[in-house]
């Protein structure tokens, strides 16, 4: 159930703000390291959709 909600926030946090998940993971990757590409968003914000999919998913499984 903890991981779930670890899950569903971390996701939450990708689908609302991907650039603090860019400049945690991948700022120091970047020669300029000014902004995420518009690429790079919509992959993050798709990631942090699964990660709340699969959040809800184990506590609907947990309840079951």
């Amino acid at each position: 159930m903890v991981i779930s909600v670890i899950l569903i926030l971390l996701g939450v946090l990708m689908i609302s703000k991907p650039s603090i998940i860019w400049h945690i993971a991948e700022s120091w990757k970047s020669n300029d390291a000014t902004e995420p590409s518009g690429m790079y968003i919509v992959s993050t914000r798709f990631g942090g959709i699964m990660l709340s999919l699969a959040g809800i998913a184990g506590i609907i499984a947990l309840n079951l």
